[in-house]
C-alpha cells in the first residue's frame, strides 16, 4: 500500500487527498488537497469559481507516533461576490484556525477534564491558545450566545465568588436543559439586567419562571426584565434564614451565661439543633431532650426552624399559605429577635415561597453547576481574569458533550 494511502486512512479527513509526505526538522509534514476542484467561500460556504491567488499554509494536527505533525496545503483565496476576497473552506480545519478539527476537539475534550497547564504540556500549545480553541469548539457545538438563549422558559440566577476581595460572576442556568446558558462578571441588578438585555423583549416574554434567592438586586432585575415570569424563591435560602436565626439565638444565650461549664455545654448543642431529626444519633437526641427541659427559648427557636421545614414539605398551596401565615404570626410573638426579623422577610416574599411549593422548582441545579465551576476553578488554581473563567464555564457546564478524537466522527471516514 502506498504511503499516501496509509496516511489518508490514518488522518481520516473527509473530501481530502494526501499528495505527499516528508520530514522537516522534528516534524512530519503531510501535503494534502481537497477532493473537489471548485473552491467554497469560508464565510458563506457558496461555490466560487473566481480565483484570486494561493499561498502555502500549515495546520497543526494530532501527533503521529509522538512526532509533531503538520498538514500543508497551498490554500486558495477566492473572490466571493457576497463576502469579498476570502480564503477557501477546507474540510480539515475551521476558518481562521491554524489547527485541524481533530486537534481542536482533543484540546477542548482535555480542557473539560484537566487543568490548562496539563493541556498545554500534553498538546504543546500556549495557555492563550487553549482558550481560543475552547471558544471555537464551543461555537461549533451550537453554544453561541443566540443559540444558548433560544427556547428558555424556566431559568435560575445565582452568583459565585471566584476570587477574594468580592470578585463574582453571575451565572444563569436553564432548568429544562440542565446547563449554564449565560455568565458575566459581577453581581447585582446591573449584571443580571445584562442577561435580560441579551435575551431581548421577545424571548423575555416567553420566560415562565425564574428561581433565585431573596436578593433584592436579582428581584428588581427580574421584575424589570421579565415582569410576567413567576419568581420562585429557593427553598434552601428560605430554610437557611431559619437555621441562621436559630444559631444566632444560641450564640446570644451562650454570651449571657456566666458559668464556663454551661457556656461550653450550650456551645456543644449546635449540631444537634441544626441537623434533621432523622439524622440525630442517640447522644444528640438526649441533648435535645435536655434543651427542651431546661432551655425553653432555645427549644422554641428549634421548633420554629423545624416547623418552617415542615411547611415547605407540603404540596397543597392553600394549606401551605395558611400554615405559613400562622408560622409568621408565631415567629413575631416568639420574643426571639432573629425570628421576628425573618418573619417580616417571609411575609414580604410569601408568594415567591409558595411558587416553590406549587411548581417544585428550586435553585438546586444552579447550585450544582456552581459546585462544578468551583471544581474547575480549583484545578486551575484560580483565575485572574473572569473572561477566562466564563469561557471555561460555558465549555464545561454549557451542555457541550465532547469525545476524544479517536471516537467518531473523527475516527471514521
Amino acid at each position: 500500500m502506498r504511503a499516501a494511502s496509509v496516511l489518508r486512512t490514518i488522518l481520516a479527513f473527509q473530501h481530502t487527498f494526501v499528495t505527499g509526505v516528508h520530514f522537516d526538522m522534528d516534524a512530519l509534514v503531510i501535503d494534502v488537497a481537497p477532493s473537489y476542484r471548485v473552491p467554497r467561500c469560508s464565510c458563506c460556504k457558496r461555490k466560487v469559481k473566481a480565483g484570486y491567488d494561493q499561498r502555502p499554509r500549515t495546520w497543526r494536527h494530532l501527533d503521529l507516533g509522538g512526532m509533531l505533525t503538520m498538514i500543508r496545503y497551498a490554500i486558495r483565496r477566492v473572490n466571493c461576490p457576497k463576502c469579498g476576497i476570502k480564503v477557501e473552506k477546507v474540510p480539515w480545519a475551521a476558518p481562521g484556525s491554524r489547527f485541524t478539527l481533530p486537534f481542536e476537539n482533543q484540546v477542548a475534550y482535555l480542557a473539560q477534564r484537566c487543568d490548562k497547564t496539563a493541556v498545554t504540556k500534553l498538546m504543546r500549545i500556549s495557555w492563550a491558545t487553549v482558550g481560543e480553541i475552547a471558544a471555537r469548539v464551543t461555537e461549533r457545538g451550537g453554544l453561541t450566545e443566540p443559540a444558548r438563549l433560544d427556547g428558555l422558559t424556566v431559568i435560575g440566577i445565582d452568583e459565585l465568588s471566584y476570587r477574594k476581595h468580592h470578585k463574582f460572576v453571575t451565572i444563569v442556568t436553564d432548568h429544562v436543559r440542565g446547563c449554564a446558558v449565560w455568565a458575566a462578571e459581577g453581581k447585582g441588578a446591573e449584571t443580571a439586567g445584562g442577561f435580560f438585555a441579551a435575551l431581548g423583549p421577545e424571548r423575555c416574554a416567553k420566560l415562565e419562571a425564574v428561581t433565585l434567592d431573596m436578593s433584592a438586586a436579582f428581584i428588581s432585575a427580574v421584575e424589570e426584565g421579565a415582569p410576567n415570569a413567576k419568581r420562585i424563591f429557593d427553598r434552601f435560602h428560605v430554610q437557611r434564614l431559619a437555621h441562621d436565626a436559630l444559631d444566632e439565638v444560641r450564640r446570644e444565650l451562650v454570651r449571657e451565661k456566666d458559668d464556663e461549664v454551661e457556656r461550653k455545654a450550650l456551645k456543644g448543642t449546635r449540631w444537634a439543633l441544626q441537623k434533621n431529626p432523622w439524622n440525630l444519633d442517640a447522644d444528640e437526641k438526649k441533648t435535645l431532650q435536655e434543651i427542651r427541659a431546661h432551655n425553653e427559648p432555645l427549644y422554641r427557636a428549634y421548633e420554629l426552624k423545624e416547623s418552617l421545614a415542615g411547611i415547605l414539605d407540603r404540596r397543597q398551596v392553600n394549606v401551605a399559605r395558611v400554615k405559613l401565615c400562622e408560622w409568621t404570626d408565631w415567629a413575631s410573638r416568639s420574643q426571639l429577635a432573629p425570628f421576628v426579623r425573618i418573619a417580616k422577610t417571609i411575609r414580604k416574599y410569601t408568594e415567591g415561597i409558595l411558587e416553590y411549593i406549587r411548581t417544585g422548582f428550586n435553585n438546586g441545579r444552579a447550585e450544582g453547576i456552581n459546585n462544578k465551576v468551583r471544581a474547575v476553578t480549583k484545578r486551575a488554581f484560580g483565575f485572574h481574569d473572569a473572561t477566562n473563567l466564563i469561557g471555561m464555564i460555558l465549555l464545561c457546564c454549557g451542555g457541550l458533550h465532547l469525545e476524544p478524537s479517536h471516537v467518531p466522527p473523527y475516527g471514521t471516514h
